[in-house]
């Protein structure tokens, strides 16, 4: 495939920068990354310029723009189909899809409360009551998928959804939420995944004086 770009911000603090990098490297994509600073007024100037939404990740390629995580999503499984990203059998795709949609539109309390910062932990950390069914919510997904199709990663192996809620295992790990033996196993089967390491390196390599970004990018 040609190269392509992939605008991201910060490797700590942007959740959904971690989401679009991930798809790109699950689906084999070579790309270069096109990191900025969106609190910057002349790059979100020039992400204006290129799309009418100054959101990150935006892949360019081929042409094609597309700035929105679970379109990405779906434009890279429609140019590598054999990747992996959704499940073959219609019912897992269908799940898949579901879970990925849910992570995606929602967990609003979630986000604001425990905002991504690969290099921070906090071992003490009171999540304030409306953040609790959110968190509540994700564990239910995880055992649902697990349980399921029996792991280690959400629908056995390496899917979109998976690159949605990897994030997720970061904000549980930085704010040491309680997790069952079932769900840590699955968020240190996300530590480990070779791609989550890669970007974890370049998150705690990133400078501290990284502005941190509004927990939405």
């Amino acid at each position: 495939m040609p190269k392509a770009t992939l605008t991201i911000s910060s490797k700590n603090y942007s959740s959904w920068s971690l989401r679009g990098w991930l798809l790109c490297r699950m689906a084999g994509l070579e790309f270069e990354e096109k990191p900025v600073n969106v609190d910057d007024p002349e790059s979100r100037l020039e992400l204006l310029l290129l799309s009418p939404s100054v959101r990150v990740p935006r892949l360019s390629h081929q042409g094609v723009e597309v700035w929105d995580t679970l379109a990405i999503a779906e434009y890279l499984h429609e140019i590598a189909p054999g990747a992996g990203l959704l499940p073959t059998d219609v019912a897992m795709r269908s799940h898949c899809r579901a879970v990925s949609g849910e992570i995606h539109s929602g967990f609003y309390n979630l986000r604001s409360a425990l905002p991504m910062n690969i290099k921070a932990r906090h071992e003490r950390f009171k999540i304030f009551s409306g953040a609790r069914p959110d968190v509540q919510r994700i564990r239910e997904i995880w055992h649902g998928c697990l349980d399921r199709y029996g792991g280690p990663f959400l629908f056995g192996e390496p899917t979109m959804a998976d690159a949605m809620y990897a994030p997720v295992c970061t904000r549980f790990r930085t704010y040491s939420v309680e997790m069952d033996p079932t769900l840590e196993a699955y968020c240190q089967t996300i530590f480990d995944w070779a791609p989550m390491v890669e970007w974890t390196e370049g998150a705690l390599a990133e400078p501290d004086e990284m502005a941190e970004l509004d927990v939405e990018f």
